[in-house]
């Protein structure tokens, strides 16, 4: 049976609880974190489609959801979590890809926005056309940021006032379009990986000042 890749209904709220689940796992085993989601939360991005979900049969195979901030100016893709059994196949890029895709027809206008500590979803981001920026570059809405309180990193982001953290902010402008051939993706995935060590110096000296 292969698995199934689909913009999320309410018939798939009955996952709620595992998807919270998978995110906490996920957020031990990085020992960085997902911000934590209550079941109810998850469920309510299930039943108004604002999500993609996999499925192998009755089994949750991956998941991310789409949240929008500042008046729909800002769009971000959360949560994305693949379950141990189908990790390492192409999965978490195939629900990446469809979550963005969802997320360009939801809000056509809006900037979509990540921050992560994982260089796999960096690398995916990437080739969609995202850029990394500062964390002070992506919204202000305060409600997004409180999210990340149930972080094990929030420290950082709070002693910083929002400039730095371990995690890494990525940005993709629809009105700066990239071109998507191959030698531009891989220009964008070098300049990306300068930039994350440049960050990693400043937010070093922030973090020692």
């Amino acid at each position: 049976m292969e698995i199934k890749i689909e913009v999320a209904s309410l018939k798939h709220q009955h996952f709620a609880n595992q998807i919270c689940l998978l995110m906490e796992e996920a957020a031990q085993q990085r020992g960085t974190g997902i911000a934590k989601r209550s079941p109810e939360y998850i469920a309510s991005k299930l039943a108004i489609g604002h999500a993609i979900i996999a499925t192998k049969g009755n089994q949750l195979a991956g998941f991310s959801y789409i949240e929008s901030w500042s008046h729909g100016n800002y769009v971000a893709n959360s949560g994305l979590i693949v379950h141990p059994n189908y990790r390492k196949s192409g999965l978490a890029k195939k629900i990446k890809e469809g979550v963005f895709t969802l997320s360009k027809k939801l809000y056509p206008d809006a900037k979509i926005f990540g921050i992560t500590t994982s260089m796999a979803v960096m690398k995916i981001n990437s080739d969609l056309g995202y850029v990394p920026v500062p964390i002070s570059a992506l919204t202000t809405d305060d409600t997004f940021w409180s999210g990340c309180k149930g972080c094990v990193n929030y420290d950082i982001l709070k002693r910083t006032n929002r400039q730095h953290c371990l995690c890494t902010g990525m940005l993709y402008d629809p009105q700066k379009k990239p071109v998507q051939s191959r030698m531009a993706k891989v220009r964008r995935w070098n300049n990306f990986r300068r930039f994350l060590r440049l960050k990693r110096k400043r937010m070093m000296r922030k973090l020692r000042a």
